[in-house]
């Protein structure tokens, strides 16, 4: 199989490693002078050093190249890029099957990715999404990693599992494509939370009531639009919510502990050079749950202090003074 992933930041970089050598991978990235650099190392030094890129893997600034005569096309751009990368390959390439491996809410209109999907391609494109606990940096070193494809379409599953299945990779399926991204764009916004509280130093028992919590505010949300609450309780949820939270490779994670250092949220995506989707997903996640209804106080908390100016110390006060309830 030919795969044309797009994206050669740390994750689509890794994601070319892991399915280069049983398959034909192409990388590409946007930035000409990225893909001269890696080309001339033989490393995406930017986001995963020390790495070696196969010379047999190809990697372009021309996306004709890496998506013209791919069997598949995997997307692995930012959130706020998916819309023009699917737009693009379906001119370049219409009706050519679609993965994408991004995480979150698009920033104005609280869209799933799935959604933003559907609305360029149509709803019956052959289409899925990997997410699950997953950093870079493992995956690129070999390291085992286990991940969900999810799809609405159980024959698309059916037939690109195996093709994406390797022995370090493993990927499972599921059919609850609305709780599989769910649970990977709220969790950045739960990781946001607990480095908060970390970085605060509330210790090991804060963390485990957060992750909990959070984890029931995920469910809910999912349930409320279609999903299924098992699907929370697997890798797409509950395992990718329990690795962003705790891993220091987090970046949402890091971004919280910063927060609680007292630094400007500015200064914090600065610093870390890379986006951090938790950021935007958090404003864009406490709206949808207003227009469904649904209690999410850790969401609004991290918003708030994200976006409202709430200090760390009061977003804590508020969590702490709410009044106690049925688990």
């Amino acid at each position: 199989m030919r795969i044309g992933v797009l994206g050669a930041g740390a994750w689509g970089t890794a994601l070319a490693l892991a399915f280069h050598g049983p398959h034909t991978v192409a990388l590409w990235a946007r930035n000409p002078e990225h893909v001269a650099a890696m080309r001339g190392a033989r490393e995406n030094a930017r986001y995963l050093p020390g790495i070696p890129l196969p010379d047999a893997l190809s990697v372009s600034a021309a996306l004709p190249e890496v998506a013209q005569g791919a069997d598949l096309h995997l997307v692995v751009t930012p959130l706020s890029g998916l819309r023009a990368a699917v737009r693009e390959l379906q001119r370049l390439q219409p009706g050519t099957p679609l993965v994408w491996a991004c995480k979150g809410l698009e920033a104005g209109s609280g869209r799933l990715p799935h959604e933003i999907v559907a609305e360029e391609l149509g709803s019956e494109a052959p289409c899925g999404v990997l997410t699950g606990p997953s950093f870079a940096a493992e995956v690129a070193r070999g390291q085992p990693t286990a991940i969900t494809l999810a799809s609405a379409n159980a024959e698309f599953i059916e037939q690109w599992l195996p093709v994406l299945h390797q022995p370090l990779l493993r990927v499972y399926a599921n059919t609850d494509l609305v709780g599989a991204e769910i649970g990977g764009a709220i969790k950045n916004v739960m990781a946001i939370a607990a480095g908060v509280s970390d970085g605060m130093g509330f210790g090991l028992n804060a963390r485990a009531a957060l992750i909990t919590r959070g984890l029931a505010e995920i469910a809910r949300l999912a349930v409320a639009l279609g999903g299924r609450p098992e699907t929370l309780m697997g890798l797409a949820g509950m395992g990718d919510l329990i690795l962003t939270c705790t891993g220091d490779l987090s970046r949402n994670r890091r971004v919280g502990l910063a927060l609680a250092q007292g630094k400007t949220l500015d200064d914090i995506l600065r610093e870390l050079g890379q986006v951090a989707e938790g950021v935007s997903t958090a404003r864009e996640v406490v709206s949808l749950a207003g227009r469904h209804g649904v209690e999410m106080p850790l969401c609004e908390a991290v918003n708030a202090l994200l976006h409202e100016g709430l200090s760390a110390g009061a977003a804590v006060d508020r969590l702490l003074a709410r009044d106690p309830r049925h688990e």
